[in-house]
């Protein structure tokens, strides 16, 4: 996954936090939830199971901030600064192919796979892990809020533009493989997945003169 560089944590405490994420990332994504446990998980991680449950009481809570870590990982390359100078259409272009990217990644896909299965089986399971991530407000819809303010789009709310303009991409390049097995979008078919998807985007929601 094109993901930004990460400095690793300087304390040990912090350090021993980023294993075992790592580990419980790898153990759901390769063994799903049930079959996952506390006591490999800290094996992998080179760590107590105590020292685990001093991180994490749950395997609930362990999931919980897997998937949250997850999201932050996929998001932060969205996290692109409007910019007034730049044309609507390659701004969006640069934020979509940075999406279509990071769903490329079968890690991503594969602990994906996981967390909808669970919502599914264990809703309550993951209710609390939507919520929290409903509570992020994710790089998209500030790149719209601002275009908004900079009166360059239509009246519109930002979520729904923005849940609309990366629904388009994730039709094509994350749900036919998290739901069907399908694999990961081909690379040859990226450009012309985001170049649609803004396409569609622009015209229904850019103001006429910042459309094309």
């Amino acid at each position: 996954m094109n993901t930004p560089r990460i400095t690793p944590p300087q304390r040990l405490t912090d350090r021993k936090r980023l294993a075992i994420l790592t580990a419980a990332a790898e153990q759901f994504r390769s063994l799903g939830f049930e079959a996952s446990s506390m006591d490999k998980i800290a094996a992998n991680a080179g760590v107590s199971k105590r020292t685990v449950y001093n991180h994490f009481p749950s395997k609930d809570e362990l999931f919980a901030e897997t998937l949250v870590a997850l999201f932050e990982r996929s998001a932060a390359g969205l996290d692109l600064p409007y910019r007034s100078d730049a044309s609507l259409r390659a701004q969006l272009t640069e934020l979509m192919t940075i999406k279509v990217r990071a769903m490329a990644d079968q890690d991503f896909l594969d602990l994906a796979r996981v967390a909808i299965a669970e919502a599914m089986h264990q809703p309550e399971r993951v209710g609390a892990i939507v919520t929290r991530l409903g509570e992020r407000e994710e790089g998209v819809t500030r790149w719209i809020r601002a275009a908004l303010a900079d009166g360059k789009l239509k009246e519109c709310d930002p979520v729904f533009a923005a849940t609309l303009l990366q629904g388009q991409v994730k039709a094509m390049a994350f749900w036919p493989q998290v739901t069907m097995g399908a694999p990961p979008l081909a690379q040859e078919l990226h450009g012309a997945v985001v170049d649609a998807a803004v396409s569609m985007f622009l015209s229904y929601f850019a103001q006429a003169k910042h459309a094309a």
